[in-house]
């Protein structure tokens, strides 16, 4: 609203938060989806030589309806990005700031510690996130807690050599998608999409005011995009952002796991804030409750606005989606706070 910095003045600043509706409208998709395999915490999804594989912890595993998980290969630290390049390499990023193409080492620029996400073009440039110059990929709530800009946008050339940085004072960047020569970005802490030139690095927002964080995405069948969103906003978490001090003491007295902070799953402990009377009616846990967790994958067209949404809302269970991936239409998603991933058909998914 025009008025709201005038007004913002008496009343302090105004919290708002987008709506869930049109193409957000809640629904249930997720947790009515039959699971595919279960996997503690999976993080990052890849079809790779055909295979679905995905990262969990400190290993990589390859997927298959009805069967176990197989370790594929396992690594010092846990991985944090996954992308198989056109010419059939694994890559992988590890916590600790490590980047392997191939199993091996991969020389980085000073200050690429935090990688989380990998995207290779068609023409084999490799397109790196790096979330933060001040934290680990997994201190992502004290990334966010202390409003963090230090992420940045790094490019490889199809050739190899070193990697250049296109972009910097992003709010923690966390999904790549190769468009052509450029490259859309989602920056988490902002809630937006963005497109960066891929010779210039010049930006263009092209989807902004998200109704939670934004994470990986990944292309469709169809010439568009799947996007994550692996929490939602509230105005709870909005309203502690503004308050400086209050979160300064949060984060130097209380442990990061009851923060008043997005979570990718909430309600395993009673510690936890968010519980009482906005949660639960008669023991009930009502499904429209502003909670710290949330499922959300969006479907975007070809021109990257929302078409469609598949959700698993507060009182569900498949929280925490921080990748997808689609093959042979269906639909691949990680639940990492639902330790499961899920498979949709898409032909039959009524979308």
């Amino acid at each position: 609203m025009i008025l709201d910095p005038i007004l913002d003045v008496f009343r302090g600043k105004a919290v708002t938060i987008p709506p869930l509706d049109g193409a957000f409208r809640p629904n249930t998709r997720l947790d009515d989806a039959p699971a595919f395999a279960g996997l503690i915490e999976p993080d990052n999804l890849v079809i790779a030589d055909e295979r679905l594989l995905a990262s969990s912890g400190n290993a990589v595993h390859s997927l298959v309806g009805g069967a176990e998980a197989e370790i594929v290969e396992t690594f010092p630290s846990p991985v944090t990005a996954l992308a198989q390049s056109p010419s059939g390499d694994l890559t992988v990023a590890l916590e600790s700031g490590k980047l392997l193409i191939g199993g091996k080492d991969v020389s980085l620029p000073a200050g690429v510690r935090c990688i989380t996400a990998l995207a290779y073009a068609k023409d084999g440039t490799l397109w790196l996130a790096n979330g933060s110059a001040e934290h680990a990929p997994s201190q992502w709530a004290a990334d966010l807690m202390k409003k963090g800009v230090s992420g940045s946008l790094w490019k490889r050339d199809p050739a190899g050599g070193d990697f250049r940085k296109m972009a910097g004072d992003l709010a923690f960047p966390y999904g790549l998608h190769p468009v052509g020569g450029d490259v859309l970005v989602s920056e988490s802490w902002r809630h937006q999409l963005i497109r960066f030139d891929g010779a210039t690095g010049n930006r263009s927002t092209v989807l902004t005011h998200l109704p939670g964080y934004p994470a990986r995405l990944s292309p469709s069948g169809d010439g568009g995009a799947w996007l994550t969103l692996f929490a939602p906003r509230n105005r709870l978490i909005e309203f502690v952002l503004q308050e400086t001090h209050y979160r300064q003491d949060m984060i130097d007295q209380v442990p990061p796991a009851y923060w008043i902070a997005p979570a990718l799953a909430s309600n395993r402990s009673f510690l936890e804030p968010l519980q009482c009377g906005s949660i639960r009616t008669m023991g009930i846990h009502k499904p429209w409750s502003p909670s710290r967790s949330y499922g959300l994958v969006v479907k975007l067209d070809r021109t990257m606005q929302p078409q469609f949404s598949l959700h698993s809302r507060a009182n569900g269970t498949r929280h925490g989606i921080c990748s997808v991936a689609e093959q042979d239409g269906r639909l691949f998603i990680a639940s990492k706070g639902g330790d499961c991933v899920l498979a949709v058909d898409l032909a039959s998914g009524g979308f």
